[in-house]
C-alpha cells in the first residue's frame, strides 16, 4: 500500500520536489480505490496508469531545481530545462477541443488509455481526504440555517445520498451543524468506511430503523448521523410515499458519471461492474432513468417545502437529459449559498503538514485562532474541525480565507518553518472551486449577473498567472467523462519551506490568485467585488472611462 512519506528525510533533491511527491502519495493514501489509482468520484485518478505513476515518482525524485516535469492527463511526458523560479510540475488533465468535448468521445480515449479524469484535486495531487468537502458542506448547512431556520439546524432533518470519496463528508458536516442527517448509500463498504473513520455514527438496516433514529434525535434536538444501505432513487420515493418531508434535501453520489459512478435502481454494485463490461449502453440508460426518478422526488420535496439544492455532482444535467424538463428548478449550491463569499474571493484554502505530525496543524490552528480572532467564519470552523474532524493520511486543514488573509497565513507558516516551530515544511493549495479558478455554467458560474457563465478565459488566465507567480505546481483541468464540456479549472500548490525564496513564491501566488478572483467577479458586475478591490488596493483597469475616447 502506498503511503505518504513522513518526517524530514528527503528522497528528492529539495523540499519543493519532495513536497509534491508526498502530496501525490497522500492522494493515494486517501484513495477510495488505490489499486486502480482512483482517488474519488468513481474515476478521479492520481495518474493514468501504474507505469505513469512510477514514471512521475522517478522524475520528481531526480528533478533539479531549475527543471520542470510536464504531465499530460496523468502521464509524465518529459522534463524541461526552465529556471529555479519556474514551477516544479506543470500538468493538464482531460482537456478536449470543443466539438470533440463529449462523453462518448472522451470515454473512447479513456478506454484506449489516452487520457485520465483528474477530477479537481485528484489529478494534481491536492486531495486531503474528506475534510475538504466536510468544510464546504458544513458552511452550506450553516448558511442554510442562517437564511431559513433562524440560525440553527437543531431538530432539523437533512436527507441526502452518497458516502463515497466526496459524499462521505456529508454525515459529519450535518452532525457538526447540529442537524439530524440521513445519508443513503448503495455500497455497504462505503458506509462501513465512514463509520470506521468517525465520519458517520450509525448504520441502519432498514428505513424504519433510520427514520426512528432521525425522529428521536429531532425530538430531543440532538445531532445525529445515520447511514442507510439502499438506492437513493428508491428510498427518496419511499420517504415521499410515507408523507415525510425533510427540511433539507440534496445528493452527493457520483452522478456525474453514468457508467462508473451512479448505481441504477435494482442493480447491485457487482451487477454494475459486469454490465459495464457487457452492456454499457443499457447500464448508462438505466443510471440516467434512476437519476431522473430521484430528481423528480427532489422536486416534489421542494414543492412540499424542503430546501433542496444540487451539491455540484451534475445530477440536474443528467436528469434534464433524461426527460426532467424542470430539473434546474433545483438551485446549485454555489449560487444559492456561497456566491456571497466567492464575490469577495473568500474560498477553500488548504495546508498540509509534510512532517506527518498532527502537532504542526495544531500549531497553525492556534495561530489562526489568535491572529484571525475577528474572523467569525474561520474561528468557528477551526474550533469545530479541531474537535470533530479526524485527519486522513498527512495531517491537513482547510479554511475559507480571502484576499490578503491567505498570504498572511502562508507567510506566517513559512516563518514558523524557518524558526523550527514546525517540524517540516507545509504545502499550501486551494480547491479548484475558487473565485478565479473555475468556469462551470452548471456549478460555479451559473447565472452570473452579466451572463458570462461559460466564458472560460478566467481559469486559463489563472494558471498562466500562477506559473508567472513562481508557484510550485500549476494545473489546468477540464471535465472528462460525464463532466465533459461543462467545466474548466485551474489548480495551484506552493510549498512553505522556510526560505526567503518560498516567501516570495507564497506572496506572489496567493496575492495574485485572490486578486484575479476579485477581478473576475467585478467584471461580472458584482458591487461587493468592486468594494473589496477598492478596500484591498487591487489594481483594476476600468475601461468604462474610455468609452468616449475613440474619435
Amino acid at each position: 500500500m502506498i503511503k505518504a512519506q513522513r518526517g524530514t528525510e528527503l528522497r528528492a533533491k529539495g523540499w519543493r520536489q519532495e513536497a509534491i511527491l508526498r502530496l501525490l502519495e497522500n492522494n493515494l493514501e486517501n484513495a477510495e480505490d488505490q489499486d486502480n489509482l482512483v482517488v474519488y468520484g468513481a474515476l478521479g485518478k492520481a495518474a493514468r496508469n501504474w507505469p505513469s505513476y512510477y514514471g512521475i515518482v522517478n522524475a520528481i525524485k531526480n528533478l533539479e531545481e531549475d527543471e520542470t516535469l510536464v504531465v499530460q492527463s496523468g502521464k509524465p511526458i518529459g522534463v524541461l530545462k526552465t529556471h529555479k523560479d519556474a514551477p516544479i510540475v506543470i500538468l493538464a488533465n482531460c482537456n478536449l477541443i470543443g466539438h470533440w468535448s463529449n462523453a462518448d468521445y472522451w470515454y473512447s480515449l479513456y478506454n484506449k488509455g489516452l487520457t485520465a479524469w483528474g477530477g479537481l484535486t485528484a489529478g494534481d495531487w491536492q486531495y486531503i481526504g474528506s475534510q475538504g468537502v466536510v468544510q464546504g458542506t458544513y458552511e452550506i448547512f450553516k448558511i442554510i440555517a442562517k437564511k431559513h431556520f433562524n440560525g440553527s439546524l437543531a431538530g432539523k432533518f437533512i436527507l441526502t445520498a452518497g458516502l463515497g470519496g466526496m459524499g462521505g463528508s456529508q454525515p459529519l458536516a450535518g452532525y457538526m451543524a447540529d442537524a439530524a442527517i440521513l445519508v443513503v448509500e448503495v455500497n455497504e463498504d462505503h458506509i462501513d468506511k465512514r463509520i470506521e473513520t468517525g465520519y458517520l455514527q450509525y448504520k441502519a438496516k432498514t428505513l424504519d430503523e433510520a427514520i426512528g433514529l432521525i425522529n428521536t434525535a429531532r425530538a430531543e434536538k440532538k445531532a445525529i448521523s445515520v447511514g442507510l444501505l439502499g438506492n437513493a432513487a428508491q428510498v427518496y420515493q419511499e420517504i415521499l410515499d410515507r408523507n415525510i418531508t425533510p427540511d433539507i434535501v440534496s445528493d452527493q453520489t457520483a452522478a456525474q458519471d453514468l457508467l462508473y459512478g451512479y448505481v441504477p435502481e435494482d442493480y447491485t454494485v457487482e451487477q454494475v461492474t459486469r454490465q459495464r463490461a457487457t452492456h454499457p449502453d443499457q447500464l448508462e440508460k438505466a443510471a440516467g432513468a434512476s437519476i431522473a426518478h430521484e430528481i423528480k422526488s427532489e422536486l416534489e420535496f421542494q414543492r412540499r417545502g424542503s430546501i433542496v439544492f444540487d451539491n455540484g455532482n451534475n445530477i440536474r444535467t443528467q436528469a434534464h437529459d433524461y426527460g426532467v424538463d424542470n430539473a434546474f428548478d433545483i438551485p446549485i449550491f454555489t449560487e444559492a449559498f456561497l456566491r456571497d463569499l466567492f464575490v469577495k474571493a473568500i474560498g477553500p484554502f488548504r495546508w498540509i503538514a509534510l512532517s506527518g505530525d498532527a502537532s504542526d496543524i495544531d500549531t497553525i490552528d492556534d495561530y489562526l485562532l489568535k491572529e484571525f480572532a475577528d474572523n467569525e467564519l474561520i474561528v468557528d470552523w477551526i474550533t469545530k474541525a479541531h474537535q470533530y474532524v479526524p485527519f486522513q493520511a498527512l495531517p491537513a486543514r482547510i479554511g475559507w480565507l480571502g484576499h490578503g488573509e491567505r498570504t498572511k497565513l502562508a507567510l506566517a507558516v513559512n516563518d514558523l518553518v524557518a524558526s523550527g516551530k514546525l517540524k517540516a515544511p507545509v504545502a499550501f493549495t486551494r480547491d479548484h472551486l475558487d473565485a478565479g479558478a473555475m468556469t462551470h455554467p452548471n456549478i460555479m458560474t451559473e447565472n452570473l449577473k452579466d451572463g458570462s457563465d461559460a466564458v472560460t478565459d478566467w481559469p486559463l488566465i489563472n494558471a498562466m498567472v500562477m506559473a508567472s507567480s513562481k508557484a510550485d505546481l500549476v494545473a489546468i483541468h477540464s471535465g472528462g467523462g460525464g463532466y465533459t464540456g461543462y467545466m474548466q479549472s485551474a489548480g495551484v500548490t506552493v510549498v512553505a519551506d522556510g526560505t526567503k525564496a518560498a516567501a516570495e513564491r507564497l506572496k506572489l501566488s496567493f496575492n495574485n490568485d485572490t486578486s484575479l478572483g476579485l477581478l473576475r467577479y467585478a467584471d461580472a458586475g458584482y458591487d461587493e467585488s468592486l468594494a473589496e478591490i477598492e478596500e484591498k488596493g487591487v489594481h483594476r483597469i476600468d475601461t468604462t472611462k474610455y468609452q468616449n475616447s475613440h474619435p
